[in-house]
């Protein structure tokens, strides 16, 4: 390494020879105090002057950071420098030198590093030994700065994270730079997420509370590129039938396991969020896996599964523990009541007093009396006899007798465990709506899932623990090879 020689500003009597490094950092603090002492000079308390004086401070404070891992990149780049480099067992030699731009944790920095390639391999890309030994994502992002720009892009949209980095001022990502990470992690993730996921489990700590783990399973409708909304709409007039629910929007899926005390009282939960797939194939792997973990390290836990009544949800949940003794299940109490208010409703007038008081009652008897959902399928029917027209009321007393094997509420409350899907349904509008349903938006499988991976991890208290599965993945051990002998094409005749 160069060696600088440096006057030292605390000592002008004193000199010695910096390393680059310290030079460069050096000035940086020498700039730093002459900013401090101009701004005393010429009057520190005028208005306006301090909010100044931080912002002014900061950004030299973010020169000397930038200098100081510029230097690290430059060091880190001087490692792995040879004419030739072996990366997994394959011989790359040097091609091209060539400035990249890096986003770190302190903004943009430059760095001149070696491409090299398998010049055997004519179709093979060049690869960067700067980015392999120092873990650099996407070719851009360093370790730090991705694992920031991921999290905040998982909140909120790649124009507002562009503006929050900008306000707050540590880093200054494009918004199409933020728009690229969440597809480039998710990409890598994918590719090993079983792997990454068997490890999450091994490492999942249940609480110790905990008495019962409650399994569900829910959608939630958000929208979907490729679809046209209108002409959906004509093809279904044409076809002589009327579009209902929200055209151009697909199902995705949400998953949780939510460990709960003995008061049936929420402790710890784990989110999963899939974009739309055939019968939900991939997040019911997902739950199951986490199902069987959690048993395997808490065989004393009781399951408990919750879902609302429709689509294959329940198909799937009956053969979690299909076996087990420690099993349960139930429709969620609050979706039964929505299905108990609407037909009360359509007997009495939505809204009126007389359909808030009869509701109000028989959802009591439903959840605090033995036998209550008997009363209620007796009260639903009295109606049905007495408003034959009313055909609302006939189809949710065909629902409450159809599940009334799953809505022994009284029961279940007397035994601890939970009777609602409050936290799959908090899922859906966390994991989903609050980010994939804003004004304008419209998904492809990939960018959705993307957010929805990040999501999950922040979401189930473990985005430190999958990134670090996931940043491992973009380092490469890069060896330096000494004395190699350039291959020579063989001459005929």
């Amino acid at each position: 390494m160069a060696i600088i020689a440096t006057r030292l500003p605390s000592n002008p009597q004193t000199t010695r020879c910096l390393t680059p490094t310290e030079d460069r950092i050096a000035s940086g603090e020498r700039a730093l105090r002459d900013f401090i002492t101009e701004h005393r000079k010429n009057g520190s308390g005028r208005s306006g002057g301090f909010a100044e004086f931080e912002e002014r401070v900061m950004e030299l404070g973010r020169q000397v950071v930038r200098g100081a891992i510029a230097d690290e990149l430059d060091h880190l780049a001087a490692e792995v420098d040879a004419e030739a480099i072996e990366i997994e067992g394959k011989t790359l030699r040097r091609v091209l030198r060539s400035k990249q731009t890096y986003m770190t944790i302190a903004g943009p920095v430059e760095v001149e590093r070696w491409l090299y390639k398998d010049r055997t391999d004519v179709a093979g890309k060049s690869v960067s030994a700067l980015d392999l030994h120092a873990a650099i994502v996407g070719g851009f992002w360093t370790p730090a700065a991705a694992k920031q720009g991921a999290w905040v892009v998982a909140q909120m949209t790649p124009g507002k994270a562009e503006e929050l980095f900008s306000r707050v001022g540590n880093m200054g990502p494009s918004k199409t730079s933020l728009d690229r990470l969440p597809k480039e992690l998710s990409g890598r993730w994918e590719e090993r997420r079983e792997e990454f996921e068997a490890h999450l489990r091994a490492t999942l700590v249940i609480p110790v509370e905990a008495t019962t783990v409650a399994v569900s399973l829910d959608g939630v409708m958000a929208p979907m590129e490729g679809t046209d909304p209108v002409e959906k709409r004509m093809q279904s007039a044409r076809a002589g039938r009327t579009s209902k629910g929200p055209v151009g929007y697909k199902e995705f899926g949400v998953a949780t396991l939510a460990f709960c005390n003995e008061a049936g009282e929420t402790l710890t939960a784990v989110r999963f969020g899939r974009a739309p797939e055939s019968k939900k194939t991939t997040l019911k792997g997902q739950l199951l896996m986490q199902v069987m973990s959690a048993l395997s390290k808490r065989p004393d836990l009781r399951v408990m599964k919750i879902a609302d009544a429709g689509g294959d949800n329940w198909e799937f949940l009956e053969t979690v523990c299909a076996n087990s003794g420690q099993a349960d299940g139930c429709v969620d109490f609050f979706h039964a009541c929505e299905h108990l208010s609407a037909a009360i409703a359509a007997a009495y007038g939505d809204g009126t007093t007389e359909t808030r008081f009869r509701a109000s009652e028989l959802r009591r008897a439903l959840q605090e009396d033995h036998g209550g959902t008997t009363k209620v399928i007796r009260a639903l029917a009295y109606l049905a006899k007495k408003f034959p027209q009313r055909a609302v009321i006939k189809r949710e007393l065909a629902y409450f007798r159809k599940q009334r094997h799953r809505m022994d509420y009284a029961d279940l409350r007397a035994r601890g465990l939970p009777i609602g899907s409050g936290v799959v349904e908090a899922a859906c509008k966390t994991l989903v709506t609050q980010r994939l349903k804003l004004s304008g938006q419209r998904w492809g499988s990939g960018g959705a899932q993307a957010i929805l991976t990040l999501r999950g991890w922040d979401q189930s208290d473990r985005f430190d623990e999958a990134w670090a599965l996931l940043a491992a993945t973009y380092h490469f051990e890069v060896h330096t090879l000494a004395h190699v002998i350039p291959i020579k094409k063989q001459t005929s005749g």
